[in-house]
């Protein structure tokens, strides 16, 4: 699925996003990733969505952002609480949806000004 880019914003937006990549300033990753505005994480070592675990919530938290995205994959999966409670205690909002709802969402936000993290899980097959 392809995005709308605004050129000018000098922002990270998410240009492009299908079940096994997304595409940031159209570059393509293939990997889970964090997208903020300003900074792309390219290390949050999520390989599929049953692997999350408290510390890649925490890894979140250190970005400071107001709101995460966590976009679950090809379809919305809600992590158990106690894995975000660090989120939680912070203020920090989180909304869980499909990666490409998550992908969509976050352009929305960004663009608003909003100071969003998008925590986007690719799946990769098992072993």
């Amino acid at each position: 699925m392809k995005l709308h880019q605004d050129e000018a914003s000098g922002s990270n937006q998410i240009t492009a996003c299908g079940e096994d990549y997304v595409a940031v300033n159209q570059v393509r990753f293939s990997e889970s990733l964090i997208v903020l505005p300003q900074r792309l994480v390219q290390d949050w070592d999520v390989a599929q969505f049953d692997a999350l675990t408290a510390r890649h919530f925490e890894a979140l938290l250190e970005l400071s952002p107001e709101l995460v995205i966590l976009g679950t994959g090809s379809k919305q999966r809600f992590p158990h609480p106690k894995l975000m409670r660090s989120l939680f205690d912070a203020g920090i909002g989180v909304e869980v949806m499909s990666l490409s709802a998550a992908c969509r969402t976050y352009n929305i936000l960004m663009d608003e000004g909003r100071k969003v993290a998008a925590a986007l899980i690719i799946d990769r097959p098992s072993p």
